[in-house]
């Protein structure tokens, strides 16, 4: 658990690297697009498309440092899921940010924003905080959190390998008992294999509404900025 755990904050932190760039383009895409060089819509998926492949060598070099050091599920398929969620909450995070930089007025409101954001999703993943415990009014946020939905995946890939495996042993010697397989560690967390393309689906969701909603905010400033 600990290791997902890092491993989510530590892409979704570093993602806000990028902010400085997306606020600093900002000017000069209101700028040309008011003029009318080229489209909004144009830039937002030209935009996309130069980040996927960079991205992609960024989630393959961290999986592949990550992933053997620590023995995770010795399968190339467990390690190609891997390798493709790593991935999609990178991409994900990146639309994240550039929504956020289309809302904030400058660098430091975007970094604060930013960071609350995203400990607030974090709280509400159900890794501090488990669903049944939140109060009901706090629900809302644990179905908003791209934490759950990405540390679900990571567990349900670790965990299915390990389905009839034990993980923790009672008694000595000959004499030992069973106490928890990696079918009981899902089970506890309310998670099932059949899940595992479920939250993938999810998060592609989230990068496909946070570049819907950037472009809207682009949009709307726009619009503004030719009256």
């Amino acid at each position: 658990f600990g290791l997902f755990a890092f491993t989510l904050t530590f892409l979704l932190s570093s993602t806000t690297q990028t902010l400085p760039i997306f606020i600093d383009e900002r000017p000069i895409l209101l700028r040309e697009t008011s003029s009318g060089l080229y489209r909004l819509s144009s830039h937002i998926l030209a935009n996309t498309l130069v980040f996927l492949p960079y991205l992609l060598l960024i989630a393959i070099i961290y999986s592949v440092s990550l992933y053997f050091l620590v023995g995770l599920c010795p399968s190339w398929q467990a390690f190609a899921y891997f390798v493709l969620v790593i991935w999609i909450i990178i991409i994900m995070a990146n639309s994240f940010v550039l929504f956020l930089s289309s809302l904030a007025p400058n660098y430091i409101a975007g970094t604060s924003l930013v960071t609350i954001l995203l400990a607030a999703f974090f709280l509400f993943s159900g890794y501090f905080i488990s669903k049944e415990s939140l109060p009901k009014y706090w629900l809302f946020m644990y179905y908003f959190s791209m934490y759950r939905y990405a540390l679900d995946a990571l567990l349900i890939n670790e965990y299915s390998c390990l389905l009839n495996k034990c993980l923790v042993w009672f008694g000595e010697g000959t004499v030992k008992s069973c106490l928890i397989t990696g079918g009981d560690v899902l089970d506890k967390k309310g998670l099932h294999e059949r899940q595992r393309w479920f939250n993938v689906y999810v998060l592609l969701g989230f990068f496909v509404l946070y570049r819907v909603l950037c472009f809207l905010v682009f949009l709307k400033r726009v619009s503004s900025s030719k009256r």
